[in-house]
């Protein structure tokens, strides 16, 4: 299921918010690991334009071409999302965020959070709980998109990574669960397939 995700600016508008903070280690380590050989480790001889060494998913099964996914650069998971994020209050982000500086805003059951594009850049994926529902909040900085949507699919909670490829130069995710993958837009439950 699709949320709701608005768009504003930092401390101006958003009040009363709780605000991501990530640790400056946490950036230090995507730049450490971009730059990755994605096609190492075979899989380019069965038709597969990539490596599939690292992955435990039968890419026959699959409702796109294969062809349509291209290199981001980093491999699996080298853009880290961020699985336990820690927020802070409005005046604590005031020290590091500017006054007209753009975050993506989820309301959901009276709680509202906002997370500063400063942060999603590095991490392209939060894995959230808010109000007691599990959330990914996703952002593609190349297409300037971000979508929120809930976790759970078919009584299960997922958590989500990035899987260092694109498509339509938009982020391509994964759930670490099965590892199946998808663009930046939620997955379907098994009886909407």
């Amino acid at each position: 299921m699709r949320l709701s995700v608005s768009f504003g600016v930092s401390s101006g508008s958003v009040r009363r918010t709780g605000v991501l903070l990530a640790a400056g280690a946490a950036a230090l380590a995507i730049l450490a690991g971009c730059g990755g050989d994605s096609t190492s480790g075979g899989g380019e001889g069965a038709g597969i334009p990539f490596g599939t060494a690292e992955w435990r998913t039968d890419f026959s099964q699959r409702s796109v071409e294969l062809s349509e996914f291209a290199s981001g650069g980093p491999p699996k998971d080298g853009i880290p999302a961020i699985d336990d994020p820690r927020f802070v209050s409005v005046g604590q982000a005031d020290g590091f965020l500017e006054d007209r500086e753009p975050v993506a805003v989820l309301q959901r059951g009276g709680e509202v959070r906002a997370y500063p594009f400063q942060i999603l850049i590095w991490h392209e994926i939060v894995n959230d709980e808010i109000a007691g529902e599990p959330v990914a909040v996703t952002f593609c900085p190349l297409s300037n998109s971000t979508v929120a949507f809930s976790r759970d699919l078919d009584g299960r909670t997922l958590d989500f990574g990035t899987t260092g490829k694109l498509r339509s130069s938009d982020l391509v995710m994964y759930d670490r669960q099965t590892e199946r993958g998808g663009s930046s837009s939620p997955p379907r439950r098994s009886s909407e397939s």
